[in-house]
C-alpha cells in the first residue's frame, strides 16, 4: 500500500498495528530458547530500530511524507530508551536529526510537514517539555540558547530567494518565542525583526489575520 501511496496515514496506522502485534508475539518468544539452539538466533521483541530505518528510507524517497516524519517522532523516545543511550549519544541523535531536517528544509522550505518535524525537535529542548519526551535530558540554559541561536540563523538564511514562504516566518516566530523563554536577550533576534515577520505573515496569509494578531499580543509586539 505504501509503495503506491507513501503518505497514506491509514496504511501507516495499519503498519503500526501489525508491528505492535509482531512485537507482542516476540515478547512471548524471547527467553524460550530450545536446548541446543543458538541464543543469538532468538526472536527479538522490539522492532523500533527497523521501523526507524524504514522512516529514513521513506523520507529519502519523498521528503513530503508527513506520516513518515510523524512516525519518526513517535519512535525516537523509545529508540533512546532501548539503546540505553548516554547523554552524549542523545545529543548526537538530536544533532543528527536537526541536520537531517535542515537539509530537507533547505531543499523545500514550502513543505509544511518538514516544519512540523523541525518544531517537534525544537520542542524537545523547551523548558516545558515533559521529561519522557526529551531527547537530551541534561540541557542547560546555555545549551538551549546555543541551539536556538543556531537554528534561528539557519532559518533566517532561508529567506534569501524564498521571502514569499510563510512557513519560514512562522518558524522564525516560533523559535523567537522559545528564545525569549530562555531569557537569552536579543542577541539572535530583535523586537523589530519579530514585528517585520508578523507583518509579512499577515501579508502572505491574510485569511489567518486574527491568528497573527493574537500572536502579536502574546509576544507584546
Amino acid at each position: 500500500m505504501l509503495s503506491y501511496d507513501s503518505r497514506n496515514f491509514h496504511a501507516w496506522q495499519y503498519r503500526r498495528e501489525v508491528v505492535g502485534s509482531l512485537e507482542a508475539l516476540g515478547q512471548k518468544l524471547v527467553g524460550k530458547t530450545e536446548v541446543g539452539e543458538d541464543p543469538s538466533e532468538k526472536v527479538q521483541a522490539s522492532m523500533v530500530e527497523q521501523e526507524f530505518e524504514y522512516t529514513t528510507k521513506m523520507i529519502k524517497t519523498n521528503l513530503s511524507n508527513f506520516s513518515a516524519w510523524h512516525n519518526r517522532s513517535n519512535l525516537i523516545p523509545r529508540l533512546l530508551t532501548e539503546r540505553n543511550a548516554t547523554n552524549q549519544q542523545r545529543r548526537e541523535l538530536l544533532d543528527q536529526e536537526l541536520e537531517f531536517i535542515m537539509q530537507a528544509l533547505y531543499t523545500d522550505p514550502y513543505d509544511q510537514s518538514l516544519w512540523f518535524y523541525h518544531q517537534y525537535l525544537m520542542a524537545t529542548i523547551s523548558l516545558t517539555c515533559p521529561e519522557k519526551a526529551k531527547i537530551v535530558t541534561d540541557l542547560t540554559s546555555k545549551d538551549r540558547e546555543e541551539y536556538l541561536e543556531t537554528q534561528i540563523e539557519m532559518v533566517k538564511d532561508m529567506l534569501d530567494g524564498t521571502d514569499d514562504c510563510k512557513w519560514i516566518y512562522q518558524g522564525l516566530l516560533t523559535l523567537a518565542k522559545q528564545y525569549l523563554e530562555v531569557e537569552a536577550g536579543n542577541k539572535a533576534v530583535t523586537t523589530m525583526e519579530m514585528t517585520e515577520w508578523l507583518d509579512k505573515l499577515e501579508e502572505l496569509d491574510p485569511l489567518r489575520k486574527g491568528r497573527w494578531n493574537d500572536l502579536r499580543k502574546k509576544l507584546e509586539l
